[in-house]
């Protein structure tokens, strides 16, 4: 088996690392929580820590403690699914079964998008955040573009295509009491016209030559061609610091499921592959 290389590396910095933890901390869980180890073992043990969870459980849903009588009706429940959960095990019924095996991979994913939420980003990865994206955090950026209106969001494609195929887009759009075009117009004043949606769904564009969209906003469906946006003031990184590391969380939590992925994957040795 090909192992990860982890020598010459700080680990337990490492916040692949940390998936694996997780994983661990995961386990131990259900461990605690009464999750058998022997399936074959025919031997059921109902603790308080069980009991205990059952009742939060129920708290949570119902907004009130379980009585006795229903405390006790709950365990029975847990007894039941336990005893029927071994008898499947003891059957096999779990071998090559595609729902526990997509169950089991929802989980996996579940630990790696649990690390990816609470990853925390160094300074130095905030500042190269907040450079790469000053639009998402100035407190006036402005835009150049031009745009075309369509109530639904087929007539905006089609028009798209038309548009790909060289079309004059003067002769497309439907009509609505919006501008054609913007040209230096800051935030505040494109947000006042079509919306805080449609502008925030801007800042997701590359500026250039091509139309792109549809981009939806309150009005209907727009095309979108962004000729330029440029970022206004930008305040310092101790000013917004927070609100940097939502984006930065939020934008790269993919990147760092998948790097988990493969850190296990690097694992295996895959045969079969030309």
């Amino acid at each position: 088996m090909k192992l990860p290389n982890w020598a010459g590396r700080a680990w337990l910095r490492d916040p692949l690392t940390h998936f694996l933890l997780a994983g661990f901390l995961v386990f131990a869980f259900f461990q605690l929580r009464g999750e058998p180890v022997d399936p074959a073992s025919r031997t059921i043990e109902v603790t308080r820590e069980q009991q205990a969870q059952l009742a939060v459980q129920w708290e949570q849903t119902m907004q009130r403690p379980p009585t006795d009588a229903e405390l006790d009706l709950l365990t029975e429940q847990w007894i039941r699914e336990e005893v029927l959960y071994r008898e499947a095990l003891r059957l096999g019924l779990d071998v090559d079964d595609a729902v526990i095996r997509r169950r089991l991979v929802q989980k996996m994913d579940f630990i790696a998008a649990s690390q990816a939420e609470t990853a925390v980003a160094s300074d130095a990865d905030l500042e190269a955040w907040l450079k790469a994206h000053p639009e998402r955090f100035s407190s006036d950026p402005r835009y150049t573009l031009d745009q075309l209106w369509f109530e639904q969001e087929s007539s905006a494609q089609a028009a798209l295509a038309q548009l790909r195929g060289g079309a004059d887009w003067k002769q497309l759009g439907e009509r609505i009491s919006l501008p054609p075009s913007l040209a230096d117009t800051n935030r505040i004043a494109l947000a006042g016209q079509f919306g805080q949606d449609f502008a925030k769904r801007l800042d997701a564009l590359e500026p250039g030559t091509q139309w792109q969209g549809p981009v939806p906003s309150g009005f209907g469906y727009h095309l979108v061609r962004l000729t330029s946006r440029s970022a206004g003031k930008v305040p310092p990184l101790a000013e917004i610091r927070e609100a940097v590391a939502a984006d930065w969380r939020a934008n790269t939590g993919k990147e760092r499921q998948e790097e988990a992925y493969q850190l296990l994957r690097d694992a295996y040795t895959i045969k079969g592959l030309k």
